[in-house]
């Protein structure tokens, strides 16, 4: 046996070899054949995905009450339709778009709609219900996606679809925005100079009712809805406006802040029949939100007379016959609301319609008069400061200043309707925007002697290089804006020339600007 083992010994370890190489041969041939069934069977998947029908989505409404169902808008309709085991029940909150998988199954939530219709929301109903309207002023009810629920209030843009009556988000384009400004400025009465009288009357009539709310409720007396400021133009109307809210944040003993919204009246005005009254309402609304948190809001009304004049005057295309009564039911409706207060700015009082004007509106009229000498010094103060360079003391440079624009210097000869003929000065047309301006100009002519290094004086009188203002500067920027006014002079219509230094006496039938 041996023998025949020694025999064929080498064609059997041959043949072992062949076997062992046919064996290795075949499991590559069976790794392949698998590889290629499965892959067979991945085009086939595939084959048959195509084959599939498409998938629609829909907006899931609420689940329904039977488990495992939920209610869907989907094609233009509403539906009951499953819900896929593998779908999480978190995901799927009212609002949300889902995808419908084969047998309007539910199979996939898909977050929140991204595009859509934008409508403005006029007002909430309940936690999650609102009234929108869209561009025509059509208005739906329609529910509040998750997300709106506690962020949306009056005024808001928000994504609409109305056939499925769900809000989904809240678009930065909120028009009560971009008529108004809600920020609390950083305005104080500190940097309010010469009008200590006016600022009393309104710290007496605006902030005692929010200081002491219990002496006002033991004595009866309900706080103003409102006060006017007018005057002439740049004599700090807006400011006081401004320094009032600042003044009511500081009041608030909680860390919290009064709101002021800032109207910008002229954009108000809208060419759409309607659309300027739904837009007061739209701001009073916000106020009467922010009211509600117990706040004092404050509503400026700047340049009030472009808005609500007088009614059947004819002078423009009467849309204010409309626009006046919506402001004066609005400020009516106010009464409930305490902290709402209602302030106009206006250089031309005479054109408000006498309705708002009454007492029980704006029933506080405070006049911003021009500066005098002491007024002017006050306010030249403001802006001259030991924290800017200066050549002498800041008295010294505030009494050059006052000194040169209160010299007599004739501007305009008014002739008035018994013949007499009266004169006015540069000084009587001074204002605090005319005052700030005339240091900018100071401020300037100082920086060009600094550049000069001292080469030449550059119109100011010699003013050394480098040395901060001088007296010199101050007075020939008190010249030079003096020297404007000459060229362009603020009206031809000769009546206007009274009102606007601030003088009330006989009429006036002709104006003259004197030479300089």
């Amino acid at each position: 046996m041996k023998i025949e083992d020694d025999a064929f010994g080498p064609e059997l370890r041959e043949l072992k070899r062949e076997n062992q190489a046919l064996g290795a041969r075949n499991k590559k041939l069976a790794e392949l054949l698998k590889s290629s069934r499965d892959r067979l069977d991945d085009l086939f998947a595939q084959v048959e995905a195509l084959g599939e029908p498409a998938s629609t989505y829909g907006i899931y409404l609420e689940a329904a009450a039977k488990g495992g169902e939920a209610e869907v808008f989907t094609s233009g309709r509403r539906m009951r339709v499953k819900v896929a085991p593998t779908v999480d029940p978190a995901a799927l909150a009212p609002g949300t778009l889902v995808r419908l998988g084969d047998g309007v199954v539910v199979v996939e939530a898909c977050g929140y709609e991204p595009t859509g219709q934008l409508t403005t929301l006029i007002e909430k109903i309940g936690p999650d219900r609102a009234v929108v309207a869209d561009q025509q002023g059509t208005e739906h009810l329609v529910h509040l996606a998750q997300p709106l629920r506690s962020a949306a209030r009056a005024g808001d843009t928000v994504l609409t679809d109305t056939r499925a009556g769900f809000a989904f988000e809240r678009i930065a384009k909120t028009e009560v925005n971009q008529l108004s400004l809600e920020e609390v400025p950083d305005v104080t009465y500190a940097d309010i100079g010469g009008l200590a009288s006016q600022i009393e009357t309104i710290k007496d009539s605006v902030e005692l009712p929010f200081a002491y709310p219990e002496l006002y409720r033991a004595y009866r007396l309900t706080p103003p809805k409102g006060l006017l400021l007018y005057g002439p133009p740049g004599c700090g109307k807006t400011l006081i406006a401004k320094a009032v809210a600042n003044s009511l944040s500081q009041r608030i003993g909680d860390g919290g802040q009064a709101h002021f919204i800032n109207v910008k009246g002229p954009e108000l005005l809208n060419k759409f029949v309607g659309e300027t009254e739904r837009r007061i309402r739209l701001i009073f609304e916000r106020a009467r939100e922010l009211a509600a948190e117990g706040r004092p809001v404050i509503i400026f009304f700047d340049e009030m007379e472009s808005i609500f004049r007088t009614r059947g005057s004819g002078v423009s295309s009467d849309m204010e016959t409309t626009v006046v009564p919506q402001l004066l039911t609005e400020i009516d409706g106010v009464e409930g609301i305490a902290n709402v207060i209602v302030i106009g700015a206006t250089n031309r009082e005479e054109l408000i319609d006498p309705a708002i004007l009454r007492p029980g509106r704006l029933d506080i009229k405070i006049r911003v008069s021009r500066p005098n000498r002491a007024e002017a010094a006050d306010i030249f103060s403001r802006y001259i400061t030991p924290e800017i360079p200066l050549a002498d003391t800041p008295e010294a440079l505030i009494e050059a200043a006052v000194d040169a624009m209160f010299t007599p210097r004739p501007f305009v000869e008014l002739s008035l309707v018994d013949g007499t003929k009266e004169t006015l000065f540069y000084h009587d047309f001074a204002s605090g925007a005319m005052i700030a301006n005339v240091v900018d100009r100071a401020k300037k002519l100082a920086i060009k002697d600094h550049i000069a290094g001292g080469a030449g004086a550059g119109g100011a009188g010699g003013a050394g290089g480098g040395g901060g203002i001088t007296a010199d500067h101050l007075r020939a920027a008190v010249r030079a804006e003096q020297d404007e006014s000459e060229d362009m002079p603020n009206t031809a219509n000769p009546d206007e020339w009274a009102r606007i230094s601030g003088r009330h006496g006989k009429r006036v039938v002709g104006a003259e600007v004197l030479p300089g």
